[in-house]
């Protein structure tokens, strides 16, 4: 299996973290040294492993804002 590079651009906001120490943030990450995405997901506490999360480009993280706002 390839690996998978990132760099955590930006530490927006942490949403929560389990009592293993694991906290489900929201980052600017750029993965494989791509342009930077907000990324919302689950890591450990060292950045060493990390859950599935979901990526969105700048439009979308824009729209999702707009949506929580007017909610």
């Amino acid at each position: 299996m390839a690996s998978i590079k990132y760099d955590i651009i930006k530490h927006v906001a942490v949403l929560s973290e389990s009592p293993k120490g694991w906290r489900k943030e929201l980052n600017l990450v750029s993965w494989n040294e791509r342009e930077p995405k907000y990324d919302i997901r689950d890591w450990a506490p060292e950045y060493e492993k990390m859950g599935k999360g979901v990526t969105l480009s700048e439009e979308e993280f824009q729209a999702l804002e707009k949506i929580i706002k007017n909610k």
